[in-house]
């Protein structure tokens, strides 16, 4: 599987680009920002996107929604609980002193439970809320991946002083989603480094003992 990090926007959101090495499909996940950049690395890697999804509605990992659908035709997915979140980008970047542009409407939703393929590859969706009502994780389990948005981080975890964020609901979508997983798992978080589950069930302070 091709699997790519681009850094985008001035927050340093993690956007992964996938592929299918067989068949050219692949999928983008947070375009956060840097659009052209974003399709840059999709054209370098001859990948024709079938889905845009979006962990978390959040103004930083959505503000490049629209140029990369218009550029792809791909469908745009996210949880149908951060749906009010795409529309209030502007606003929510202004209070920061930035800029970005609000989402489209999606496609479709990610549910929970449900897998999504391009080419051979399938990832199964994981509702975790928590940091956003709508927070979601992508499980690959063939490749031992799983994408966590701002639901884990290397020793942290997503922040819970947002309206409708919840710091029990989001430490119960870790227990229950994220530490059901194997400890090889390797984990790749909305923002900052790598790690794996194992080493954060030993090391994260919010999760160890």
């Amino acid at each position: 599987m091709i699997f790519d990090t681009v850094v985008v926007g001035p927050l340093g959101v993690n956007c992964f680009i996938l592929g299918c090495e067989e068949t050219g499909e692949g999928v983008v996940v947070d375009p956060g920002a840097d659009a052209g950049r974003i399709l840059e690395r999709v054209r370098s890697r001859g990948l024709a996107i079938r889905y845009i999804i979006n962990t978390h509605g959040h103004f930083d990992h959505v503000g490049g929604n629209r140029p990369v659908v218009d550029a792809t035709g791909a469908k745009l997915l996210i949880h149908r609980d951060d749906v009010p979140l795409l529309g209030r980008a502007v606003d929510v970047a202004a209070m920061y002193g930035l800029t970005t542009e609000n989402s489209p409407a999606p496609d479709a939703f990610l549910e929970d439970g449900a897998t999504l393929s391009f080419g051979s590859c399938t990832m199964a969706i994981l509702h975790t809320p928590g940091h956003t009502p709508g927070g979601c994780c992508l499980f690959l389990a063939k490749e031992g991946k799983v994408i966590t948005g701002d639901t884990l981080f290397a020793e942290s975890v997503g922040r819970t002083d947002f309206p409708g964020s919840s710091h029990e609901a989001l430490m119960a979508s870790i227990r229950t989603k994220l530490l059901t997983l194997p400890d090889a798992t390797q984990v790749f978080p909305g923002h900052g480094p790598s790690t794996t589950i194992g080493r954060e069930r030993l090391y994260n302070p919010y999760i160890a003992g």
